[in-house]
């Protein structure tokens, strides 16, 4: 992440991507390799302040959006991701949940008992379409309206106006600390202000 930010910045604005998406050690789906869902990759909570605060300090935080994946499948967590600095979140565990999924881990094996990862027609009898797509649009607006409400709690008219002031965090011993005060969002590096000036990077 740091060379892909460095060479973005000595290459100029043209090469930099419009948006990374952070799906973390979270992500993955049951047909991925058991060491890579168990051993690879760092959890979102520690990797998604570490991308926002490193293109914060190289003057890229207004010119690439940061998506966030990873097992954000409640209003709390989605929140949380917002704060930190995601743009927006994406889910596909939430609506492989909502279409019924049981993560019986059989994706790669087109033998999924509830229908949904398989070509096989028995199997795909278990899928409901009609049945489904009720249960998959009310976890769409339960999870809006959640994150809505704790937007509105801490005293912000929309979620997009959640920031690292909004969150603390429960260390040892139950013990609190803002977010602010664990990962610092970082002012622009000095050799990158100028390049930051002249190529229009916020």
């Amino acid at each position: 992440m740091i060379l892909l930010t460095q060479n973005t910045v000595e290459r100029g604005l043209s090469s930099a991507p419009h948006f990374i998406t952070i799906d973390s050690a979270d992500g993955g789906t049951g047909a991925a390799p058991q060491p890579l869902m168990n051993y690879m990759g760092m959890a979102l909570q520690e990797s998604l302040p570490l991308v926002v605060n490193l293109l914060h300090s190289y003057g890229l935080r207004g010119r690439i959006k940061v998506i966030s994946s990873g097992k954000l499948i409640t209003p709390g967590k989605v929140a949380w991701a917002l704060a930190v600095g995601a743009d927006f979140v994406t889910s596909a565990r939430g609506f492989m949940f909502a279409l019924g999924c049981i993560q019986a881990l059989q994706c790669s094996k087109n033998t999924c008992p509830t229908g949904i990862t398989t070509h096989n027609a028995d199997l795909q009898r278990g899928l409901v379409p009609e049945d489904k797509a009720v249960r998959v649009t009310s976890f769409a607006n339960k999870v809006v309206y959640g994150v809505g409400l704790i937007a509105h709690s801490c005293g912000v008219s929309q979620p997009r106006k959640l920031e690292h002031k909004h969150v603390r965090v429960i260390r040892d011993y139950g013990h609190s600390v803002s977010l602010e005060e664990q990962h610092p969002i970082p002012g622009v590096k000095t050799q990158y202000i100028s390049a930051s000036e002249q190529g229009g990077l916020k």
